[in-house]
């Protein structure tokens, strides 16, 4: 054997070698899905239970969207992504703007969608995986004129073409574990003002949203069946496998008072899963597990937004717990700080987040 051919044989073993390293250092990923009894979750091809445990990133603590910085500050979102990882997190739920990902109704933003590659990947990289919560509009003022000029029909059409362009980012990639349609959409009953599609004011952000602005004579929930199905459709034309899911208020269960047209039992049918943003209050916990129990309609059940707004630490922990019975899998929030930063304030809502962590930490279901 020549001298030439013993170099090439080397170099082929040293890069196998680096190869097998590498493989063995980060496996990949296997993806999310329904569980064959319906109940839970799944890792495909393992069969191993998956249970959601995780984060909303949906800001940063000054408070910026994601967007906002996601660019110039690459290393802090990278940093953020491995705090989380550490604390126990498996799952990462991030909310796109629609102003940041269309700039014309029939243009998605080549920038915005290259930079949500770049974040897929470094969940694949740090083991996370993503709810990509889309069609925000948390700042009213951002949101483009000529998107809120538009009737329903036209702006369900650019809603459509948001989703195919962030499903063909993410199709090929085992680290999504779902595409969350829109965060606390709303049918309205009646008729609302023109332009008026977003609600409610929380730290100057609006996360309520309606899907038309006339009801029309039109039961509430067919109209949140008909946009479901139109979101749908535009994602599995790119994406044919993970999951879909909407995040819903908690006041959707059809019972006397508020209501938001999306009735479980009647929007689950193109739902894989639902996901309902749930806020324990200590002084009425039968009424809290009442609303799961609405909930709890064949499908997997994820409480997509829990924190300590109107309870204390311990009685969350205990909240979790009794929730197992409904739920599946629980998303709280972390906006870049951890336990050993909160602690140095003194502030009540470094206090409060930092409670929220030791629950976090300390409460993960088996």
């Amino acid at each position: 054997m020549n001298r030439n051919r013993l170099v090439l044989l080397a170099v082929l073993a040293l890069g196998f070698c680096f190869s097998v390293r590498a493989s063995a250092a980060q496996p990949r990923m296997e993806s999310v899905e329904v569980a064959k009894d319906g109940k839970g979750f799944a890792l495909a091809p393992s069969g191993k239970k998956f249970t959601p445990w995780g984060f909303n990133y949906d800001h940063d603590r000054r408070p910026r969207l994601l967007e906002e910085y996601w660019e110039a500050e690459w290393p802090t979102v990278a940093e953020d992504f491995a705090e989380m990882r550490d604390l126990g997190a498996n799952v990462v739920r991030i909310h796109l703007q629609l102003v940041k990902f269309m700039d014309a109704p029939d243009k998605p933003n080549a920038r915005s969608l290259e930079m949500l590659r770049r974040l897929i990947t470094l969940a694949e990289q740090t083991g996370l995986y993503l709810d990509i919560t889309g069609l925000a509009c948390y700042r009213k003022k951002e949101a483009p004129a000529w998107y809120d000029a538009l009737g329903e029909s036209e702006r369900w059409d650019v809603q459509a073409r948001f989703w195919e362009a962030v499903a063909a980012c993410g199709a090929g990639s085992p680290a999504v574990f779902c595409y969350d349609l829109m965060n606390e959409p709303v049918v309205p009953g009646g008729r609302r003002a023109a332009g008026e599609w977003v609600a409610g004011d929380l730290a100057g952000f609006s996360y309520v949203q309606f899907i038309t602005l006339d009801q029309a004579g039109r039961p509430r929930p067919e109209i949140a069946r008909q946009w479901i199905a139109r979101l749908k459709a535009a994602i599995r034309k790119h994406d044919p496998r993970h999951l879909i899911t909407v995040g819903l208020v908690p006041w959707s269960v059809d019972r006397p008072g508020l209501t938001s047209g999306f009735v479980p039992r009647e929007v689950a049918g193109d739902l894989d899963f639902l996901c309902v943003h749930l806020y324990p209050n200590e002084k009425k916990p039968e009424e809290d597990l009442e609303t799961l129990k609405g909930f709890s309609v064949g499908k997997p059940l994820v409480i997509e937004e829990i924190f300590l707004l109107t309870c204390g630490a311990d009685y969350l922990r205990k909240f979790i717990v009794e929730s197992r019975q409904y739920a599946c899998g629980w998303i709280g929030f972390y906006w870049g700080q951890t336990p050993a930063e909160l602690r140095q304030s003194r502030d009540i809502g470094p206090a409060l987040t930092a409670a929220w962590l030791e629950v976090f930490r300390t409460a993960r279901p088996e």
